[in-house]
C-alpha cells in the first residue's frame, strides 16, 4: 500500500458551514489532512470554534494561509471572493461554499429594493471574472463546495448517463423548507439574493453537472446553459399574509420564492424552483426526464429509515431530519445526512483532486456557469419572466 500524500489545510469562519466541513474532514480517508487550524473575524466565535475541537486560532488570514496548503473558505458570501483571491494568489488552493460569490450592493446600508438587476448581474460576473483570474494564474485549484454534485443518487444518475450514453431531456429540481439558520439570511448585502441564491443554486448546479456529464460523454464537450426565464416572489412580505408563527418571515429586501427555467445549448431544458414556504423539513429533490430512462433523486426527506415516536418528549436528544418541525409522528429519519447529501463524498473528492493534481467534478466553472445563470435569473424576473441570454463560461 502506498503511503498517503499529506495536505495542510484551515478554515475561515467558524459558524454552520465551517462546523459541516470540519466534520466532512474528520472522514477524510485518501488523503492525510493536517487541519492546522482556524480564522474568523469574530474572534470570540473562532475561539469556541478552536477550542472544542482542539485546533489552533489565527490572528489573521494571511497568518493561516502562512500554514496551508488548502483552505476552506466558510465565511459569509461576500467574503468569499477575497478570501479566494488572497489564497489563490499565494498558491492555496480555496475549498468555497456555495454560493462561489455574487453582488452585495455597494455599502453597509445597501437595500436592494428598486435596484436595477443589470446591476446585479454586471457585479456577479465581474466577480466571477476576477476569481477565474486568479486561478488561472495560480498553481492553485477552486474546488466548488456543492454538495449535491457529490449526493450518491446524483453519482448513480451521472453512471448512467455515462453508461448509456443518455440524451437529457428534462430536469426537475427543488430544495424548499420554512428558513434558513443563518441569522444574516434575508439581507441581499450579506447574501446576494434570495431563496434563488441560497437554495436553488443546489438543484441549479446539480441540474448543469449532469449535461455537462451528458455533453462529455456523448460528444466530448460539456452542454452549458443558454438561456434563462424566470419569476421570484415575497409571498411573506405579502400585505394579506397572515403569519402563524411557523415559517421565517424576515426577508428584509429578498425573495421567499423562485421559478426558473434554463435553456441549455442543445435546446433541452431544466425547472428549479426553491421557496422558503415549505413545512415539515427540507424537500432535496432533482428528477431526470431522459430519452431512455426516468430518474427521482429523493435526496431529502430520504426513506431510507422511518421511525414513529408517540411523544415528542422522548426524542428529545435524537436528532431526526433537518428542520422537521416536530419529532412525534412519522418521521422520515435519517441514519446519515451528511452522506446521503453528499459532504463527505465532496471533501473526500477535492483531497483526492488536490493530492493527484486533477481538477475536480465540482469545479470553477461549474460555479461560474451557477452564478451567471442565477443572476440572469434575477434580471429576467426583473422584466417579469422576459428571456435573459446566460454568458456561459
Amino acid at each position: 500500500m502506498t503511503s498517503k500524500v499529506k495536505v495542510r489545510a484551515g478554515i475561515v469562519g467558524s459558524g454552520f458551514a465551517a462546523n459541516l466541513h470540519y466534520e466532512g474532514l474528520e472522514r477524510v480517508y485518501g488523503t492525510d489532512v493536517d487541519l492546522v487550524g482556524v480564522f474568523s473575524p469574530t474572534e470570540a466565535h473562532a475561539r469556541r470554534f478552536a477550542e472544542a475541537r482542539g485546533l489552533r486560532t489565527f490572528p489573521s488570514l494571511n497568518a493561516l494561509l502562512d500554514e496551508v496548503e488548502v483552505v476552506h473558505v466558510c465565511a459569509s458570501p461576500a467574503a468569499h471572493e477575497p478570501i479566494a483571491v488572497c489564497a489563490l494568489k499565494r498558491g492555496v488552493h480555496a475549498i468555497i461554499e456555495k454560493p462561489l460569490t455574487g453582488w452585495f450592493g455597494d455599502g453597509p446600508d445597501f437595500v436592494a429594493t428598486g435596484v436595477s438587476m443589470q446591476r446585479a448581474l454586471d457585479g456577479a460576473l465581474a466577480s466571477v471574472d476576477r476569481m477565474l483570474e486568479a486561478e488561472a494564474s495560480s498553481g492553485a485549484m477552486i474546488l466548488y463546495a456543492e454538495n449535491w454534485v457529490y449526493a450518491p443518487a446524483i453519482q448513480k444518475e451521472r453512471e448512467i448517463i455515462e453508461k448509456t450514453a443518455a440524451q437529457v431531456l428534462w430536469l426537475h429540481g427543488e430544495e424548499s423548507h420554512s428558513g434558513s439558520h443563518s441569522k444574516a439570511y434575508g439581507y441581499w448585502r450579506l447574501n446576494g439574493g434570495g431563496a434563488l441564491i441560497g437554495k436553488a443554486v443546489h438543484p441549479l448546479t446539480a441540474a448543469l453537472y449532469l449535461k455537462r456529464v451528458e455533453g462529455r460523454a456523448r460528444n466530448g464537450k460539456p452542454i452549458r446553459p443558454a438561456a434563462v426565464s424566470a419569476r421570484m416572489h415575497s409571498v411573506t412580505r405579502l400585505d394579506g399574509f397572515m403569519d402563524r408563527g411557523f415559517l421565517r418571515t424576515d426577508y428584509h429586501d429578498v425573495e421567499d420564492f423562485s421559478a426558473t427555467h434554463v435553456v441549455f445549448e442543445d435546446g433541452t431544458i431544466a425547472d428549479i424552483f426553491a421557496s422558503e414556504i415549505v413545512m415539515g423539513g427540507i424537500h432535496n429533490c432533482l428528477e431526470v426526464m431522459a430519452n431512455n430512462h426516468r430518474t427521482v433523486c429523493n435526496i431529502n426527506p430520504n426513506t431510507a429509515m422511518q421511525t414513529y415516536n408517540p411523544a415528542e418528549e422522548q426524542f428529545r436528544d435524537i436528532y431526526v431530519v433537518e428542520k422537521i418541525g416536530t419529532k412525534q409522528g412519522w418521521a422520515p429519519t435519517a441514519p446519515d445526512e451528511d452522506f446521503i447529501t453528499g459532504f463527505p463524498q465532496e471533501i473526500e473528492a477535492f483531497y483526492r483532486a488536490v493530492a493527484a493534481g486533477e481538477r475536480p467534478e465540482s469545479d470553477s466553472r461549474l460555479a461560474a456557469d451557477c452564478i451567471s445563470t442565477v443572476y440572469s435569473a434575477y434580471l429576467s424576473a426583473e422584466r417579469k419572466g422576459t428571456e435573459v441570454a446566460v454568458r456561459a463560461y
